[in-house]
């Protein structure tokens, strides 16, 4: 089985920083697809940053230039560094993964970790 597991999510002040990371575990053939996702309260989740096979990452457009997104493929985890957040990046983060594992292509989510920008 494959497990994701969050960290590093908490209490910010505006215009400060955070780092999240993932690690997944488990039996996995290959990590096609790594990244996060974000539901605010009243609001569906939305995708905040991917890191695809090949080096290419998306972002939504709400937070370029602030988040970076990185991956370790040795550690099979992903890292989002949150630069100058603001009242409105406040959600629940969900690290994603789209994992062959088994012979079958799944995807994958983790529990979730709390960002709170507020003074």
């Amino acid at each position: 089985q494959v497990q994701l597991v969050e960290s590093g999510g908490g209490l910010v002040q505006p215009g400060g920083s955070l780092t999240l990371s993932c690690a997944a575990s488990g039996s996995i053939s290959r990590i096609n697809v790594m990244g996060w996702y974000r539901q605010a309260p009243g609001k569906e989740r939305e995708l905040v940053a991917v890191t695809i096979n090949g080096g290419r990452r998306n972002y939504a457009d709400s937070v370029k230039d602030r988040f970076t997104i990185s991956r370790d493929s040795a550690k099979n985890t992903v890292y989002l560094q949150m630069n100058s957040l603001q009242p409105e990046d406040t959600a629940v983060y969900y690290c994603y993964a789209d994992i062959f594992s088994s012979w079958r292509r799944n995807d994958y989510w983790g529990q979730g970790t709390l960002v709170t920008v507020s003074l």
